[in-house]
């Protein structure tokens, strides 16, 4: 039997798993990284850790004894998107923590900018935002003020190309390149007037390959016997959007995770968008097909959240249960602008909020209020990919650890008016990762390797759900108005 080895490096862990001859997940080794958080509410990993963690899942998975690395014929990444990492490529250190993209420091920087955000937005795909790594990797360059003399700055993917390398390759492939806000989408080029829009210097950016290049190959520090080729690389979002089977113009998923993603296939050529963001998939024998996209910042961090810091549920399991089990009072909206609010609303300094309590409110309202908010910011993107595009949308292809979630996915079911189909395995972004890796070395051919494990469907009316959003709208525009008031 052979195997590929997919390292789905995300926000909140490292996931190191062995898809079979059937893309199949035969094995799967979960390791946790810190969530370094300021009291500004600034968000950072360590790179370091990051990278030694992948290295302890790879040896974990055949410390399990089942598998033998002489099996495993390739590997595969994919990566959280937009956090930014810049180190000295002389001493192979980074020069501070990695800025998570959830991170809005850099708020500031955009303003500054702000004349050029027509600039920005028409060679990127993207409206200008500190979400994003290029003012990430101006804020570090403006604060941090490293001296080295080969600075390399990227995406995390680059990051662990270049150590699985041992320092001899530093190389990124387009759908992280481009969600960096420094790619022409049109060329798929680094862009000298964005680079110089952000002061950052075209030395310290990775070289741009296929997407299903041979990037390198690497034992990973000796736990293999000998070296494998890492033959595909993608952003999470865009793998798990390959693992779906979406190759198509019009096909679309939602990815839940820390932040949750919803993204469609829009085919070869972008189309622009005012409040969507236009990036690129992926490059694959050299073509380019495009994706329109919106993110949330607060998905599976929105119940982390109400774990971990109000401590009012006893694990992130729980919450569908509770939900599912109380009512809130017309009008009670929860808005997660920890960070400020991305698409479709872009508004940095948004401030959360909890709105329309009465008297019945408590643990149980506030826990189900924010199952709701997930739902509804979800819902509101889904529509406006639709009419963005002008594709229709039957159906939402589903995947990631929040979709055992029944009451969520029947919740998100109900307010977008759509089908909403699971996927039969979990971790979509590795297996999209894997299933580009097995293909590019032709141990997968072109047939669809994902299954539907369950369908929801809508149960609420039309006029329910317009009142429900019409109401929303009215929490989001009270967010809006917080935080010109306090600016």
């Amino acid at each position: 039997m052979k195997y590929i080895l997919s390292i789905d490096q995300s926000t909140a862990s490292t996931k190191c798993l062995l898809f079979d001859e059937e893309a199949r997940p035969v094995i799967r080794k979960d390791i946790k990284h810190r969530q370094i958080v300021n009291s500004k509410g600034w968000v950072e990993h360590d790179a370091q850790e990051i990278y030694s963690n992948i290295i302890k899942g790879v040896r974990e998975i055949l410390s399990d004894g089942r598998f033998s690395g002489d099996d495993i014929v390739a590997a595969a990444i994919s990566n959280q998107r937009e956090t930014t990492v810049v180190w000295d490529r002389d001493t192979g250190k980074p020069v501070s923590n990695a800025i998570v993209w959830q991170c809005g420091r850099a708020a500031s920087i955009c303003e500054e900018i702000k004349g050029e955000a027509d600039l920005v937005k028409q060679r990127s795909g993207m409206n200008l935002s500190p979400y994003f790594s290029a003012a990430k990797m101006a804020w570090i360059m403006r604060n941090i003020r490293p001296e080295g003399k080969h600075l390399a700055a990227s995406t995390m993917d680059s990051w662990i190309i270049y150590r699985l390398s041992g320092g001899k390759v530093f190389a990124t492939e387009p759908s992280n390149a481009s969600r960096t806000q420094l790619m022409d989408i049109a060329s798929g080029t680094w862009d000298s007037d964005l680079l110089a829009l952000f002061s950052l210097d075209k030395a310290m950016m990775p070289e741009i390959l296929d997407s299903d290049a041979l990037f390198t190959e690497t034992d990973f520090e000796g736990t293999l016997p000998h070296p494998i080729p890492l033959h595909a690389v993608l952003g999470d979002s865009q793998a798990a959007l390959y693992g779906h089977g979406c190759t198509e113009k019009g096909g679309i998923k939602v990815t839940h995770g820390t932040g949750s993603s919803i993204m469609m296939n829009i085919g070869s050529d972008p189309i622009s968008s005012k409040d969507l963001v236009t990036s690129i998939a992926w490059r694959l024998g050299g073509r380019l097909s495009y994706v329109m996209e919106g993110n949330i910042n607060y998905c599976g961090a929105l119940t982390s959240w109400a774990v971990e810091e109000l401590g009012i549920l006893p694990s992130a399991k729980e919450a569908g249960r509770i939900a599912s089990a109380t009512s809130v009072p017309d009008g009670f909206y929860i808005v997660p602008a920890f960070t400020g609010l991305g698409a479709p609303y872009w508004q940095s300094r948004a401030r959360a909020l909890i709105c329309g309590m009465d008297r019945s409110v408590g643990r149980n309202e506030i826990i189900r209020g924010t199952e709701e908010a997930i739902g509804y910011q979800i819902a509101d993107i889904i529509r406006l990919i639709e009419e963005e595009s002008g594709l229709p949308v039957p159906y939402i292809n589903a995947d990631g650890g929040p979709t055992h979630d029944s009451f969520l996915m029947q919740f998100e079911s109900d307010v977008s008016g759509k089908e909403i189909r699971l996927s039969g395995i979990e971790e979509l972004s590795a297996a999209g990762a894997a299933i580009a890796a097995g293909r590019a070395i032709g141990l997968y051919d072109g047939r669809p390797y994902t299954a539907v494990s369950g369908i929801y469907t809508p149960q609420i009316g039309d006029d329910d759900r317009t009142r429900m959003l019409r109401g929303w709208h009215n929490a989001i525009s009270l967010a809006r108005i917080y935080s010109e008031m306090n600016a």
